[in-house]
C-alpha cells in the first residue's frame, strides 16, 4: 500500500545511478510504470524477471551504443516498489550520457499512426527521487530511507557497519518496539478512563506503573545506542590552540600519522587552519591545526588568528596546547594564562577545553599529577592516553560496538521529546489520584514523536529536506 502522508509520483524517472568520473562499469537506472517497452526499444527483445541479459544497447538508428546487461524488476519486487530497468554498460562518462541520452529519446519519440509517444514520458530523477519512491511505496521506512545516504557517506569502518544496521531495520524495529509498548499501554489507559470508580484497582492489577517505567528504560537505552551512533556519522570538531611553536602543528602530523602541516623553529608559520580526519575506534574526529594566539602586527598571520578564534568558537572540544619546556618561564607562562582566560570567556557552556603539556621528551622537569596531559609529539609518547582522552569527551562508550545504529540530529530530538513526555506521564502517575486525561494525552506525545523517526507521520517539507540532500540516481 502507497504511503498515505505524500504525494505518490508514479510517472517514470531516469537517472546514472553511478558516482560521475570513469569506471569499469556504470549504470542507469529507470523507475515507473511500463519500463518494458522501452527495454525493447533498446535491446530489441523481452527481458526476463530480474535476470541479467547481455547484448547490444542500441541507438535510434540501430547503431550498438554499448554491449551491456539489461536487467528487469517488476513491481512490487523493485528497489523502489516500481517497475525498474537497470542498464549496466561500461562505466565511461560519455557512454552512460549516450545511454541516458538515448532513454529519454526513444520515450518522446512520436508513433505517426496515432500521433502519440510511442512510449510513456520519461523525465531525469531529482535527487534521492528512487529513494524517496521507495519510502512511499513502503519498501523502507523514513530511517532506513536516510541510513542508505548515511551508508554511501560513511567515513569509517564502524559507521558504515551501523548505518547498513539501520538500513536493515535495527533502529526501525527498536522503535516500533517502543511504540507498540506506548500502543498497548495507551490502550489500557483510555479503557480506564471509562470506568472511574475502579481506575486505582486497574492501574495497581495491570502494574502501569512498572509498565511505564519498563518504557522509560528502554528508550534511555535507545537512546544512548542512537547518540554513539550520531557519533559515528558526525564525528566531533576538535580545534588545536595555543602559543605558537608550541607543537600544535606537530601534534597534528603526529595524530594523523602523515605530514599534513608544515614544521618549523619559526614562530607564526602556520597562517591558515590545516584540518584532518582521524579516526579513533572508529569515531570520526575532524581535527584543525590553527595558527598561533598572540599579539602579531603582520596583516596576514592576524587574519590566520582571527579565523583561529573563528574555529575556537564553533568547536566541539578545543585541545589547548602548552610547551612544557618553558613552563617556568614567568612571561611565557603569564601568556598561557592569559590564553586559557580568553577561552574561557569565548567558549560557549559546556564546550571541554583539555589541557595538554607538549614536548614531554626535553623538560627538564615532569609535568605535576593533575595538570593535564603530557606528550611528545615527535616521539609519540602519551599520543595514546590524549587519543583515550579524546574520546571520552566525545561520550563514546567502548564495547558499544555492535550494538550502535546510524542516528542523526533530528533522531536525536525526536527520542528526547518522547524521553520529556514520558517523564511527564510518571509524574501525573504519582499520588492518590492520578490525572489519567493528563496521562493519556503526554502517551500520544510520546507516541507522534517517535513516529517521526520512521515517517510514519511526516510533513511533505520534512520528506523534501531529507530527500533534497541525495546524490541523483539514488
Amino acid at each position: 500500500m502507497p504511503h498515505r502522508f505524500a504525494v505518490l509520483r508514479t510517472d517514470p524517472i531516469v537517472a546514472i545511478a553511478t558516482a560521475p568520473g570513469r569506471g569499469a562499469v556504470g549504470i542507469v537506472r529507470v523507475s515507473g510504470a511500463q519500463v518494458m517497452p522501452l527495454a525493447r526499444a533498446l535491446t530489441g527483445r523481452e527481458l526476463a524477471p530480474r535476470l541479467a541479459t547481455y547484448g547490444p544497447l542500441r541507438d535510434a538508428d540501430g547503431s550498438p551504443i554499448d554491449h551491456a546487461l539489461a536487467l528487469h524488476f517488476p513491481a512490487p519486487h523493485s528497489y523502489t516498489g516500481e517497475d525498474v530497468l537497470e542498464l549496466h554498460a561500461h562505466g565511461g562518462p560519455v557512454v552512460l550520457q549516450l545511454l541516458l541520452a538515448r532513454c529519454l529519446q526513444a520515450a518522446a519519440e512520436i508513433d505517426p499512426a496515432t500521433g502519440a509517444p510511442r512510449l510513456p514520458r520519461l523525465r531525469l530523477a531529482r535527487p534521492g527521487e528512487f529513494t524517496e519512491r521507495a519510502f512511499l511505496n513502503d519498501k523502507l521506512d523514513l530511517a532506513q530511507a536516510e541510513a542508505v545516504m548515511d551508508l554511501i557517506d560513511a567515513s569509517t569502518e564502524a559507521a558504515a557497519r551501523s548505518a547498513s544496521r539501520s538500513l536493515a531495520g535495527a533502529f526501525s524495529q527498536a522503535v516500533h518496539a517502543l511504540t507498540d509498548g506506548l500502543i498497548q499501554l495507551r490502550l489500557l489507559i483510555e479503557a480506564t478512563l471509562d470506568f472511574p470508580e475502579e481506575e486505582i484497582d486497574v492501574l495497581q492489577a495491570r502494574d502501569v506503573r512498572g509498565q511505564l517505567s519498563k518504557l522509560q528504560h528502554d528508550l534511555a537505552d535507545v537512546q544512548a545506542r542512537a547518540r554513539q551512533g550520531a557519533l559515528l556519522r558526525e564525528g566531533i570538531k576538535v580545534v588545536i590552540a595555543g602559543q605558537p611553536n608550541a607543537g600544535k602543528s606537530s601534534l597534528l602530523n603526529a595524530l594523523a600519522g602523515a605530514e599534513l602541516a608544515i614544521v618549523t623553529p619559526v614562530a607564526g608559520t602556520t597562517r591558515d587552519v590545516v584540518r584532518e580526519t582521524i579516526q579513533i575506534q572508529g569515531v570520526p574526529l575532524h581535527v584543525l591545526d590553527t595558527a598561533g594566539l598572540r599579539e602579531s602586527r603582520d596583516e596576514v598571520e592576524r587574519i590566520g588568528i582571527e579565523r583561529a578564534w573563528q574555529h575556537i568558537e564553533s568547536a566541539d572540544a578545543v585541545l589547548l596546547l602548552y610547551d612544557l619546556t618553558r613552563r617556568s618561564e614567568p612571561s611565557h607562562a603569564a601568556e598561557d594564562a592569559r590564553i586559557a582566560t580568553e577561552l574561557a570567556e569565548r567558549l560557549p557552556p559546556g564546550v571541554p577545553v583539555l589541557h595538554v603539556w607538549n614536548k614531554h621528551d626535553a623538560a627538564p622537569d615532569p609535568l605535576p599529577l593533575g595538570e593535564g596531559i603530557a606528550l611528545s609529539a615527535r616521539t609519540g609518547a602519551g599520543l595514546d592516553a590524549l587519543r583515550q582522552r579524546l574520546l571520552e569527551l566525545a561520550g563514546w562508550q567502548a564495547g558499544a560496538g555492535e550494538g550502535q545504529f546510524i542516528a542523526r540530529e533530528r533522531h536525536l530530538q525526536a527520542l528526547s521529546r518522547a524521553a520529556a513526555h514520558l517523564n511527564a506521564a510518571a509524574a501525573h502517575l504519582q499520588g492518590a489520584a492520578p490525572l489519567l486525561d493528563l496521562l493519556a494525552e503526554e502517551l500520544r506525545l510520546a507516541q507522534s514523536s517517535l513516529s517521526e523517526i520512521t515517517g510514519a507521520f511526516s510533513a511533505d517539507d520534512l520528506l523534501g529536506a531529507i530527500f533534497s540532500r541525495f546524490c541523483i540516481g539514488k
